[in-house]
């Protein structure tokens, strides 16, 4: 066990990166672990690189005032527009949703195809492509993105595995198919919800839940070996907004039952000078 007794600090621009935290708490049960979901001005998506700099430096200012000693950053988006900004701007370690996915993939693919699928505004940013590429070092990695920004209402209508979901999957996945992937990564942390599906629809293909790869990054970095569970993870959730389905889908996403979140403000929030 880590002898630091600080807890772990997790933001999303929702709630998608609930699925985060259960890979945490399955591989580090017995720390704790501070949740906060920016869901007053999710999604970062559809905003510039500037303004989802300014969020996650909010965010990250909210969690250093927990006294976290690590901040895993369960956004793609995020990751891929301010997570350079972050780690130049505070002193614990902070762990990314996109590098730890990236290696996993380059090490995985037999055939050298890979498939990325997650929101236009991960896609767009071609983080996934770079990272896989830089991953794979000397060797030929052909990497194939496709948005899906239909899954993530999807999931939150809990249509996991409804013949519409199914039919938008297929079309989604298609091209990806054609392409012969072997290994597919689930940009997105909202996507887990769905692998049933996408597993059943892509025999033979591995997928990457970007999800689980952090979590195992973190484990790392906090230098702990994974033991047993002994007792209920500790996570204390925060939200900016109040939103009528969050309690409903938490439970879905952690599978287990959780306290109604707090209700914080992070608008004025700034970081501190680095230490």
């Amino acid at each position: 066990m880590s002898t630091d007794p600080r807890p772990i600090g997790v933001f999303d621009s929702g709630i998608g990166g609930l699925s985060v935290v259960k890979h945490c708490a399955r591989m580090l049960p017995h720390e704790r672990f501070v949740y906060l979901g920016d869901t007053a001005r999710v999604p970062y998506g559809n905003k510039s690189a500037e303004t989802v700099q300014t969020y996650s430096a909010q965010c990250a200012a909210f969690l250093l005032s927990h006294d976290v000693k690590m901040i895993i950053v369960a956004c793609n988006t995020a990751s891929a527009l301010a997570l350079d900004m972050l780690r130049a701007s505070v002193w614990v370690p902070v762990v990314g949703m996109i590098e730890p996915a990236a290696r996993s993939a380059a090490a995985t693919t037999s055939n050298g195809h890979i498939g990325v699928i997650g929101t236009r505004a991960t896609i767009a940013s071609d983080s996934y492509a770079r990272a896989i590429t830089h991953a794979a070092g000397e060797r030929r990695i052909d990497v194939h993105s496709r948005p899906c920004p239909l899954f993530v209402p999807l999931v939150e209508e809990g249509w996991l595995d409804s013949p519409a979901t199914r039919l938008i999957a297929e079309e989604y996945l298609r091209p990806l198919v054609a392409n012969g992937i072997d290994t597919l990564v689930l940009g997105c942390t909202h996507y887990p919800l769905l692998m049933p599906v996408l597993s059943d629809m892509l025999p033979g293909v591995t997928l990457i839940d970007c999800g689980s790869c952090a979590a195992e990054e973190a484990r790392t970095l906090l230098g702990v070996e994974q033991t047993p569970p002994t007792a209920a993870t500790q996570i204390d959730l925060y939200v900016t907004d109040h939103t009528p389905a969050f309690t409903m889908l938490a439970r879905q996403f952690l599978g287990m039952p959780i306290d109604e979140p707090v209700r914080v403000s992070v608008d004025n929030l700034q970081l501190p000078s680095v230490r």
